[in-house]
C-alpha cells in the first residue's frame, strides 16, 4: 500500500504553468475570493469603529450604536468568510473531481 501512494504522489503534475493559465485550466477566483474576504472583513471592522466612533452624542453614549458597531467589528468578518468558503468549497469539489478523473485515466 506504502508503493501505491508512493506511485500516486510520484504522477502529479508541477505546479500550474503559464500555458495552464491561458487554458483555463488553472482557476483564478480563488485567489480573487480570499483578496474578497481580506477586504471584506477589513471593511466590516472599519465600519464598525466608525458606528462606534459616532455613537457619542453629546455628553451620552447611544449604547445601541455601540453594540451595532460591536456586532460589525465582530460578526461582518465572520459572515464574509463563511460567504467566501462557500464559493471556494465549489473550486475545491471543481479540484477533487479533476484528480480522481485523472487518477482514473
Amino acid at each position: 500500500m506504502g508503493d501505491r501512494l508512493a506511485d500516486a504522489s510520484s504522477d502529479r503534475k508541477p505546479d500550474a504553468t503559464l500555458d495552464d493559465f491561458w487554458a483555463f485550466r488553472t482557476m483564478l477566483a480563488p485567489v480573487l475570493i480570499q483578496v474578497v474576504f481580506w477586504v471584506g472583513a477589513l471593511a466590516c471592522v472599519l465600519y464598525g469603529v466608525y458606528l462606534v466612533a459616532r455613537a457619542r452624542s453629546g455628553d451620552s453614549w447611544d449604547q445601541l450604536q455601540v453594540l451595532r458597531g460591536a456586532g460589525w467589528a465582530v460578526f461582518g468578518p465572520l459572515a464574509v468568510r463563511l460567504a467566501c468558503e462557500v464559493v471556494i468549497l465549489f473550486f475545491r469539489i471543481n479540484e477533487t473531481l479533476t484528480e480522481i478523473k485523472n487518477r482514473l485515466k
